[in-house]
């Protein structure tokens, strides 16, 4: 085999020397050229960037945040082009269309900014060195979802890329760049489980007879081999050919937060005669589900309420071009809380915290970016469509995606918008095309929408306690919007700032101002999940959001073009007291918590303390002297007349579990 041998040539070469491995991915996340296209007349200027990299990290927050073009520039420096192989480039994520050229030569375009592409280049490269240019926009295109939304739409080359070498006949990874092949579970059960196996491959060999094969091997944890299938390939046409296969496992290691290692995997060898000539592994998790619509949700047969957050990508700074370092601060946080599910909103997310959400066992709604509303042209309901393809043939095989949405909130607020049940409705049947095993869902905040009755499930976005009524209202409300089949809250939550203070206070603040005390956020959730936490027909609940996120419209709270629902601020450093609310509901770990902790300057002596805990009693402890000892309440211990004394005070709780026992401290001044 021919050895392949890359350096990048911008200020000062880096060779890279390619092993002779059958497959080979060599990341393009070197300097880039950078540069916003030009006004009229004017010159274009260039700058070094890395990829990822986004053109509104800073500017992401301010209502006149930039949305046009730009142009990236790779050198790519080849010292030989082997023939019996192939190359392909391969980006995770642009927003929100490119168009790709190497050489001069356009190789495709992409309209989407969410799902990764991939484009054959194998015969635009040549010895020395290889111009790739991206030409990107993430200027508003009717015919592009989203069309609108409550976030930002930061533009550029925001996830990794990457130049792929494969052999010649190969599993493709050209269908909707997936990784090619398609494992279905059917039937999984603690006694068996039945795996249906489709894999899609690509080469000459498979446009005439040929003594292709592929091999697929199934092991379990341990790995140990527990299923495996030979399967002739024959002739496929024009150059394509797709094997499917069946397999059967006796007494599965099942997949769950609990054990989240359980995970077979699924390796593919495409041979030539004796000889391997590709390989693929896939790691999968075994596990079944079911929604009862009066006792909620069931995971691998046992009840199961799923409680968990919506997540946003973007960053200060970064926008969405994050690194694998904040996504796994991400899930840090998220596992802290102890949710066992996460709402991707409102678009599909990278694949590593795919990849994470699978290896910490969280159940994911994943979904495309309809939102808010949708026009009646052909192009825009195709490339909802192609997005919908992509998001779940890139995502097939991850065992933490449970459940595909089709929409969030659409048809609100825009008169003469197009209706949406139609393309709804094709989504759907699309949907269980692509992936007969999981069912569909959509996100409403409208009770008399005829699209609402068009996938399998509903979930509401509704915020009794911030945007209307009381806290306590999300019980009556959830019972009326309760049709039957079960409810689901995908939206339910409040603003804050840490910076805002009221200890005392008892009705919402004005939502669309700029004070948004940390202590209301906390009551509505409080009052929230508690009427939710008594409805066992409410089957899945997501805050919103566990992050502050950018929203370039938005001018309220203490800061502007920012959506402040979050348990967490946009930085990821501070946790608000509301996240130790879940975290007393979620947790397995012993935890205590002391409320209003930022409130450092009192003006009354006389003060309530509240305590988040999980723990059986708390112990409240006013400048080294006891006060007293309760039992927590729904994961909060109060006491209402505590007497501080003028200047410092240390207000400290001591909470026991059995033989656990934790503590917090915090410190108010008193003028």
């Amino acid at each position: 085999m021919s050895r392949l041998f890359l350096s990048l040539l911008l200020s000062s070469a880096t060779l890279f020397q390619m092993s002779a491995a059958l497959r080979q991915d060599v990341p393009l996340d070197g300097r880039w050229l950078f540069s916003k296209t030009p006004a009229e007349n004017q010159v274009r200027q260039w700058q070094e960037v890395t990829i990822p990299h986004s053109w509104n990290g800073v500017d992401g927050v301010t209502p006149d945040y930039y949305r046009g073009g730009a142009r990236y520039e790779y050198t790519l420096t080849l010292d030989s082009v082997p023939a019996g192989q192939r190359a392909f480039l391969r980006f995770e994520g642009v927003s929100q269309e490119a168009d790709v050229a190497v050489n001069g030569e356009n190789v495709g375009n992409h309209k989407g900014a969410f799902n990764a592409f991939c484009f054959e280049v194998t015969d635009k490269l040549h010895k020395g060195d290889n111009i790739i240019v991206v030409d990107a926009t993430n200027a508003k295109n009717d015919n592009i979802a989203p069309l609108e939304g409550d976030f930002t739409i930061f533009g550029g080359i925001y996830r990794p890329a990457k130049l792929m070498i494969l052999p010649e006949n190969c599993i493709t990874p050209l269908d909707y760049a997936s990784p090619g092949t398609y494992i279905t579970q059917q039937n999984v059960s603690d006694k068996s489980a039945h795996l249906h196996v489709v894999t899609k491959l690509d080469g000459p060999a498979f446009d005439k007879s040929n003594k292709m094969s592929l091999r697929t091997t199934v092991t379990d944890p341990e790995g140990n081999v527990v299923a495996s299938r030979t399967a002739k390939v024959g002739k496929g046409v024009e150059g394509k050919a797709t094997v499917t296969g069946e397999f059967d496992i006796k007494n599965p290691a099942l997949w769950s937060k609990a054990a989240p290692s359980n995970r077979y995997t699924v390796r593919h060898e495409l041979l030539d005669g004796k000889t391997v000539v590709d390989t693929l592994s896939q790691r999968i998790g075994l596990r079944y589900y079911n929604i009862d619509p009066d006792s909620g949700f069931y995971f691998n047969g046992k009840s199961y309420r799923l409680a968990g957050v919506n997540r946003h990508q973007d960053r200060p700074g970064k926008g969405w071009a994050i690194s694998k370092e904040d996504h796994d601060e991400d899930m840090a946080l998220i596992k802290e809380i102890g949710a066992n599910t996460i709402r991707l909103a409102h678009y599909p997310h990278s694949g590593y915290f795919y990849d994470l959400c699978d290896d910490n066992g969280m159940l994911v709604w994943a979904e495309i970016p309809f939102v808010g509303h949708g026009t009646d042209s052909p192009e825009f309901a195709e490339n909802l469509k192609t997005q919908l393809v992509e998001l779940i043939r890139q995502n097939y095989n991850h065992p933490s995606i449970f459940i595909w949405s089709l929409f969030n909130e659409i048809g609100f607020g825009n008169s003469g918008a197009v209706q949406p049940a139609g393309i709804v409705a094709e989504l759907n049947e699309l949907a269980h095309a692509e992936d007969p095993s999981r069912p569909t869902i959509g996100a409403t905040n409208k009770d008399d929408l005829p699209e609402n009755w068009i996938p399998d499930y509903l979930a509401y976005n509704n915020y009794p306690g911030w945007y209307w009524a009381e806290p306590a209202a999300m019980g009556p409300s959830t019972d009326w919007k309760n049709k039957g089949k079960g409810v689901a809250l995908s939206e339910y939550g409040a603003g804050a700032s840490i910076h805002d203070h009221d200890p005392y206070i008892s009705k919402a603040p004005k939502t669309d101002g700029h004070y948004h005390p940390e202590e209301w956020q906390a009551v509505v959730h409080e009052g929230n999940y508690s009427e939710l936490a008594k409805r066992p027909y409410a089957w899945a609940t997501w805050v919103w959001n566990m992050f502050d996120f950018a929203s370039a419209w938005r001018n309220e709270g203490d800061a502007r073009g920012m959506n402040d629902k979050g348990l967490v601020t946009y930085d990821r450093k501070t946790p608000k007291d509301a996240f130790y609310y879940y975290k007393a509901q979620w947790s397995d770990e012993p935890m205590a918590y002391i409320t209003a902790r930022r409130h450092e300057i009192r003006e009354d002596a006389e003060t309530k303390v509240k305590v988040y805990s999980n723990c059986d009693e708390v112990q409240l402890i006013v400048n080294g002297t006891p006060v007293s000892t309760v039992k927590p309440e729904g994961g909060i211990a109060r006491w209402d007349a505590v007497t501080l004394r003028p200047g410092d005070n240390v207000i400290t709780v001591k909470a026991t579990r059995g033989a656990s026992t934790v503590t917090d401290t915090c410190n108010w001044y008193l003028k």
